[in-house]
């Protein structure tokens, strides 16, 4: 493969997907339960009092690998374990489609990458997905201790594949939680996400 077909490719996978809405920033974030990895039941409400991170994944894009495979998703959400912050994991690729996996290969493949979400939720319907509007793999929201969305986009500024690229962004995500901690508003409080389209079911 040519070095300007890899390019082509890695920027076509990187647009956006528009056709689903997302809430709206200072909203309360939409209730939700899901079935975990491990099958335990875990909702939205259990987290009632505590910052919440939502990571939409896919094992297989590339632009999840140059965060996992760079460390810099497993550091975010360790220093976030260290604020009390919950991190949930969601997998909304279909049966059959890219990054689709069952709980315990779930669970495989995060102890493998070393990664420590609070839990990861099974979303092969894609219903949790749908009710946030994801649209790309990584795709990120930040729901504040009192239940209000308070960020929802990209993990950071740079839209590329690159794991070189991790150090030249702006971490929006770790931002966001900075901005929570210190009772300050976030100032990038809606980014473009950028990465693989989620694998909803057609």
């Amino acid at each position: 493969m040519t070095l300007l077909r890899r390019k082509l490719i890695t920027a076509a996978l990187a647009l956006p997907v528009f056709a689903l809405a997302t809430p709206a920033i200072d909203a309360p974030a939409p209730a939700f339960t899901a079935t975990a990895a491990d099958g335990r039941t875990v909702s939205l409400s259990d987290f009632k009092g505590k910052t919440v991170v939502l990571e939409w994944t896919n094992a297989d894009c590339p632009y999840v690998r140059k965060h996992y495979g760079s460390g810099n998703m497993q550091k975010q959400q360790q220093a976030a374990a260290a604020q009390g912050v919950a991190w949930l994991q969601i997998i909304s690729s279909a049966p059959g489609q890219q990054g689709f996996v069952d709980g315990a290969t779930a669970q495989k493949l995060n102890a493998q990458r070393g990664a420590v979400p609070t839990a990861t939720l099974l979303d092969p319907k894609g219903e949790l997905g749908r009710l946030y509007g994801a649209q790309t793999t990584p795709h990120m929201f930040v729901i504040a201790p009192d239940g209000r969305l308070v960020y929802k986009g990209g993990i950071d500024s740079v839209a590329s594949a690159d794991p070189a690229d991790v150090a030249k962004a702006e971490p929006y995500v770790t931002e966001a939680l900075a901005a929570l901690a210190a009772g300050r508003k976030v100032a990038n409080a809606s980014t473009r996400p950028y990465g693989c389209s989620v694998k909803y079911a057609s």
